[in-house]
């Protein structure tokens, strides 16, 4: 059994265990997002599928792994005082050392931390083991010598001893992370306050950066199972380049969505800043079309596509943008708003948009019925995708987009 599905089984059946026996000895009531759970086995974070080489303090830093900020977690007004917050995340590419960023950027007051730890490493901040995060700041860890393992899981703890919120988080993630407070140890799907992991790698060339909306995040997928299509091309990449995924669910390119800043306010933050970043992803506009209020003139789409490739380009990266997929059947879906997919589509195929594309649209789509996802990629909703679509789409990019270096033409040096 392949190791991420293998993970998943097992954290399914020990907090189920769990859940069980807390809700029968205390009476416990289990509230969506808040079930009582044991620590996961830690062996369970420390082995890898696909190491790579270690590196030595001569190499260079690289994303292994990132989380894009949606907003301020409701009813946190007071943070979480006194508990601990262990995050879950999934590696995409290794190395001997690794640093973290917490972010209180939604937050209204200063943010406290005196503990944090990676794998259980103490981890401190300009050598302190105590750190305070300014209201809508972020703070980068010093690195922490620790072996972080390609395509495994890792845990990212911190503890906040006083009032301070509310807290910056990103609901919906499909990864099982813990909240430790007095009564005892409960499982969430949100990632809270960490944006970013680090490693110190010599080997890999940099990080390829996919910034979309539910169908980057994985709506529809699997918890546990890291079948998101960035996990598959982390899978296809073997641990060669780090892929940080910048996904957010309900977001659109051109305006805030239904949960997050719009992608052309937040590019500069959740792509081009991360580090070693190389390749970027673009798979935004689908909810420029489809949520209200819609956009009607496809142009107006194209050129905010077209403004990230050309900011991303005066960064010297490579930029791969993906043509919108197909969602009749949908609640919002319209012939109107069918006809701008369609034409963004063949302005991104026509090229001058992006240095290259893939086809999501192509990928998943019926070819009886173009208009609308296979039925083997639905999750159920006609918009979003199981398991086997995201790894329709994950397989579908060219590997090769990723390793090119990028020429500047004559007119942009």
């Amino acid at each position: 059994m392949p190791r991420r599905q293998g993970y998943a089984l097992l954290i399914a059946l020990v907090a189920g265990t769990a859940v069980l026996a807390v809700a029968a000895a205390f009476g416990t009531t289990l509230f969506t997002d808040r079930r009582p759970t044991p620590r996961p086995p830690a062996e369970t974070h420390a082995a890898a599928r696909n190491p790579v080489a270690p590196a030595n303090a001569g190499g260079n830093w690289v994303a292994t792994w990132t989380m894009a900020p949606v907003g301020a977690e409701p009813n946190t007004e007071n943070g979480f005082p006194g508990n601990t917050i262990r995050n879950i995340v999934h590696t995409s590419v290794g190395g001997d050392a690794a640093r973290i960023t917490v972010s209180n950027l939604f937050g209204t007051v200063p943010l406290v931390v005196d503990r944090a730890t990676v794998n259980t490493r103490p981890v401190t901040f300009g050598g302190a083991a105590v750190v305070t995060v300014a209201a809508g700041g972020q703070v980068v860890s010093d690195p922490v010598t620790v072996p972080v393992a390609a395509d495994s899981d890792l845990e990212v703890s911190f503890r906040t001893p006083r009032p301070g919120g509310p807290v910056t988080y990103h609901p919906n993630t499909h990864q099982t992370s813990y909240l430790i407070d007095g009564r005892g140890t409960w499982s969430t799907t949100h990632w809270r306050y960490l944006t970013r992991v680090d490693v110190l790698n010599e080997a890999a060339p940099g990080a390829v950066v996919a910034i979309g909306d539910s169908l980057t995040a994985g709506s529809g997928s699997t918890t546990d199972a890291n079948s998101r299509w960035p996990d598959i091309l982390a899978d296809r990449l073997n641990g060669r380049y780090g892929v940080a995924n910048a996904g957010i669910a309900g977001n659109r390119l051109l305006r805030p969505g239904t949960s997050g800043q719009g992608g052309v306010d937040r590019f500069e933050r959740d792509v081009l800043s991360v580090a070693g970043a190389r390749t970027v992803f673009v798979a935004l506009g689908i909810n420029d079309v489809q949520q209200t209020p819609q956009e009607t003139d496809p142009q107006r789409i194209v050129e905010g596509l077209r403004s990230l490739t050309e900011r991303a380009r005066a960064r010297g990266l490579t930029v791969v943008g993906a043509t919108l997929t197909p969602f009749e059947g949908f609640s919002s879906w319209t012939p109107e708003r069918n006809a701008v997919r369609l034409a963004v589509n063949e302005r991104i195929r026509a090229g001058g948009v992006f240095d290259a594309y893939v086809d999501f649209d192509e990928a998943v789509r019926d070819p009886g019925a173009p208009n609308r996802i296979h039925p083997a990629y639905d999750s159920g909703d006609h918009l979003h995708f199981n398991d086997a679509g995201y790894r329709a789409l994950g397989e579908r990019v060219d590997l090769a987009s990723v390793e090119r270096a990028r020429t500047p033409k004559s007119d942009e040096l």
